[in-house]
């Protein structure tokens, strides 16, 4: 590298390098229990994603926090695009064919 690209750099610590920086938000997904009828946001980690062969076999789980009931939904193309993009755990069945 010549001097020149590198002497604006030299005196710059880590913290101002990143001073502009904001930190991220965690993902969080919006879902409602059908026991409860409650309706609440949920982290990525309180989440599990299955994706099966076909439409029945992909869906999503998680536990309701106001009743604490198990809750499992069918999950489209756009669901599973959602939530494999915000790091929901995903577990994938393969055929046995």
């Amino acid at each position: 590298m010549s001097e020149s690209a590198t002497s604006g750099v030299q005196g710059m610590s880590v913290a101002s390098a990143f001073s502009g920086m904001r930190s991220v938000s965690p993902m969080v997904f919006r879902a409602g229990c059908p026991d409860c009828r409650g309706h609440f946001e949920l982290a990525a980690g309180a989440l599990r994603l299955v994706v099966g062969a076909t439409s029945k076999t992909t869906f999503y789980s998680f536990t309701c926090p106001d009743c604490d009931t198990s809750v499992r939904k069918p999950a489209g193309e756009r669901i599973v695009e959602l939530l494999t993009g915000g790091g929901v755990s995903t577990l994938r069945l393969h055929s046995t064919l």
